[in-house]
Order: C-alpha cells, then structure tokens, then sequence
C-alpha cells in the first residue's frame, strides 16, 4: 500500500490506496540514447514512471475517462509505473494504478452554483476564479486543475520521468518543462467543432452568448497547442483539424491511435439478439452525437417494423431538445435511455442488439463504433471526422446528418442476416488488427523515450504521427 495524497488548494490530505511497485528512480534517458531509441522496441526500453492528466475522468462523463482509464492500465501491464492526477469526478482505474485526487469544487454537483462558494475558499484565487466562471457562464475547470496540478508537480516533480495530459491543455502543462518534466499531450479533437455546433443549434442570440462564454477556455487550449512541444492526436482527421483550427502544423502533431480492451469488448455467443434492437452511445442532448437524425430514422422505419427499438448507452434531460424530439416523433415506448452502467452491462447489451449505430457528425476517433465491432456487432456509422478511419470496410458508412441514408441502411440490413452476420465477423477482425490498447501502450513506450532523450538534449521528440503507424 501506498500513501497517496488528495491535494486541495490547500492543506493536502492523505488516504490509502494501491498502486505499482515503484519502479528505480534513475536519471532521464540521456541524450545520446535518442539514436538507440528510435529503433529499439518496447521491450528492450526501461519502466517509467509516468503522471496521467485529467481535469475530469468519470467515464460516465465523457470519453477521456474511458481513455485514460484503458490507456493506464495498458501501461502498467507494459511494465510502468503509473499515477493518474485527477480532478472530480474521479476516474475508475485499475488497482495497479495509483490515484492523486484534487479537489475542486465540483460545481457541477451542486443544486446552487451561487451559493457553493465557502468563507474557506476565498483564501484561494484558483477557488474563487472557478466559482466566479461558473457563476457568469464560463468553464473554468481545465484552468484551475491545471493550477492545482502544478502545485501537487512542483513538490513531486522527481517522482516521474514524463507528464501526459489527456485535453486539458491547461497553461499550467508550459510550466512543466521548466520543472524538468518532459510532457505530452492528447488532443483527441478540437473542442471548435463542439462549439460551432452548438452555436448551430442555438435557438436566438442570448443562447448563443452562452455558448461562447461557455467555450471561452478555447483561448487558452489554442495557445497551448501552440506552443506546447509535443501534442498526440488519435486520428489522421483530427491532426488535420488541429492543424486548421490551432494553426499547429501538422507535421507537428503526432498519431498513436486509440485503443480498444478486445478481451472485455468481445462477442458474448450464449446471449441471444433481439431481431430488432438497434443500439446507440451518445449524450441525448449534445448536437454533435447526431442522435436526432438517428431518432429520426427510427420514426420512418417503426410503419415498417413495429418491433423496432432503440437502446441508447446515455443520460436523456427530461427538459432537453431529445425529450421534446421524442415527443413530436412519437418514440416514447420504442426508445429507452440508461446510463450509469458498468463495462460488463454495457458488453452485454452490446450482445443483444443486432445493429449499432454510430451517427455522430464528428468524431476524433469513435470509440463506441470501435466497441461495437470488437464485439462483433454489425455496425453503421455516419462519415463525420475518424469514424471512417475506425470503420473502414467492415462496417456501413453514411453520409453525416442525414436521416435518410441512416434509414435505409437500417432497413438493409434489419431485411439481411447474413450480411450482418459478415459486418459483425468482420469488425471484430478489423479491431484486433488495427486498434487494440497493447498496441498503444508499445507505441507510447517508445514515444515517450524519445520525448525524454530529446527533451535531455534539449530538443524536439523526433517521431511524426507518419513514423508512428507502423
């Protein structure tokens, strides 16, 4: 058992928890290394101690908690040494990988954003600005969990080789460096697209203010981009549309993809499908998930099949734009909504469907559409960002936002056994081939020695994302 500490702006308190046996603290790779680390092999390369960065990791709120969920425990089992440096709510992690929690204020949690704020929290700036963001529409969370993890580094900077932020993109990463910390991060998409979006969706001017004050820490993450030395992506697209939105270039912005855990999302024989399910991940309410369109092509094909129904892996507001679409469409008693559930339940509903369905209008990388092929899940994706990426040829691909072409690739494949019987075998090969976490965690080994040897000789790491495909 370790002493881990949870940190708050300030007095820290310490609680128990598991972690790696603590791996030999040598110095960083020397400089000369860099040579023999660009064709060494994972294997052949010493353990690190590695520091995780994620301003808010429940998988249950977004993707990032799954990646760094997935992406720390691949590590570990390649042999490292691993710390996740966490805001609220906190990750699940596997136990071999130790947790630091920093408290913020969580504001999200709390019925009354005005009245959160304590007499306590008024000794802290970093207290204060969050509550004061909050209190007039902002998102302050990636900025004060980057001020909070400065501190926690500063007093515990020789206890890692490298630091690896997952999108917070906070000011604080630029002062790692000059801690004698090398440091990566993962931009899995540029947070505009969410924005001009919404922007899209928003019903008159006042909605739209919201909007751009909500997004204001954009300033902060394109500076970062900027300026940052080493920044990983998860898809070619989305180095493309780091490049054109953060004016990064993209010889500049590596590639490792995603992974995929194939031994827990894999298919489940004994459960049997329900002829009609149809299964979706995505957050009700968030008009980039693309969901309406899918709501849509369910409503023009229940004439058709009335046996038709609708599983989606997400939280539905009962006041939100999908309750009132549901309404007008007349969906009530063919879709049905859960969240909070575990990997396992997930996996096992992923059993019974007999289609997914990806509609997003963009993805960085599209983790659920690659979930459902490793579990051998015939699957239809719209084209929007990676998802062709992840798809390739094992899957349907559609055109993004149009409820049409979802409609009668449901109705192709809902008339044709066989042909999703091909589509599920043949993700499941796709995913074991191409995208799997073992492959990510080799990868990163061999990344991450290389940040630091260059990083020691006072350098940029060398591989470009078109070095690290292979």
């Amino acid at each position: 058992m370790t002493a881990k500490a949870a940190i708050s702006d300030s007095k820290p308190t310490l609680y128990l928890e598991q972690s790696p046996a603590a791996a030999g603290r040598g110095a960083s790779t020397a400089a000369s290394a860099s040579q023999r680390v660009a064709t060494a092999t994972a294997g052949e390369l010493r353990p690190l101690r590695i520091c995780l960065l994620g301003y808010r990791s429940h998988p249950h709120v977004g993707g990032q908690g799954i990646y760094l969920n997935y992406l720390s425990k691949a590590l570990v089992e390649a042999g490292h040494r691993v710390d996740v440096l966490s805001g609220p709510p906190y990750p699940q992690l596997d136990p071999r990988v130790g947790l630091i929690k920093l408290p913020s204020l969580n504001l999200f949690e709390h019925g009354n954003h005005a009245t959160a704020l304590r007499w306590r929290h008024l000794r802290s700036f970093t207290d204060t600005f969050e509550w004061f963001s909050m209190l007039t529409g902002g998102f302050a969370e990636p900025y004060t969990f980057g001020r909070r993890m400065v501190k926690y580094l500063k007093r515990h900077r020789h206890d890692y080789d490298l630091v690896h932020d997952n999108q917070s993109l906070c000011y604080g990463l630029l002062q790692l460096p000059r801690l004698g910390l090398p440091t990566v991060a993962t931009l899995h998409h540029p947070i505009t697209r969410d924005r001009e979006l919404a922007l899209q969706a928003a019903p008159d001017w006042r909605y739209r203010l919201l909007v751009k004050r909500w997004h204001s820490f954009l300033g902060m993450q394109r500076k970062v981009v900027r300026r940052l030395e080493h920044i990983v992506t998860v898809s070619s697209r989305s180095r493309d549309d780091i490049a054109a939105a953060f004016g990064r270039p993209a010889a500049r912005i590596d590639l490792i993809h995603n992974g995929i855990d194939t031994g827990v999302f894999a298919p489940r024989p004994h459960i049997e499908r329900r002829p009609f399910r149809i299964m979706t991940t995505a957050s009700a309410d968030q008009p980039l998930k693309g969901l309406r369109y899918l709501l849509e092509a369910i409503a023009d094909l229940r004439p058709r099949y009335p046996q038709i129904s609708l599983l989606v892996i997400g939280k539905l507001k009962t006041d939100g734009g999908t309750r009132k679409l549901l309404d007008k469409l007349q969906l009530q008693q063919a879709v049905e909504f859960v969240s909070g559930i575990s990997t396992e339940q997930m996996v096992d509903y992923y059993a019974e469907a007999s289609i997914a369905v990806s509609p997003s209008l963009y993805e960085g990388f599209g983790l659920p559409a690659g979930e459902a092929m490793a579990c051998g899940v015939p699957v239809i994706s719209s084209d929007g960002g990676a998802l062709p990426e992840v798809v390739g040829d094992a899957g349907v691909l559609v055109r993004a936002g149009d409820s049409d072409a979802l409609a009668a690739a449901l109705s192709q494949l809902l008339d044709d056994a066989e042909r999703r019987r091909q589509l599920g075998e043949a993700g499941r090969r796709r995913v074991l081939e191409k995208f799997c976490w073992r492959v990510a965690a080799d990868k990163f080994t061999r990344y991450y020695h290389q940040v630091i040897a260059r990083a020691s000789a006072g350098g940029r790491c060398g591989p470009t994302g078109d070095e690290l495909k292979g």
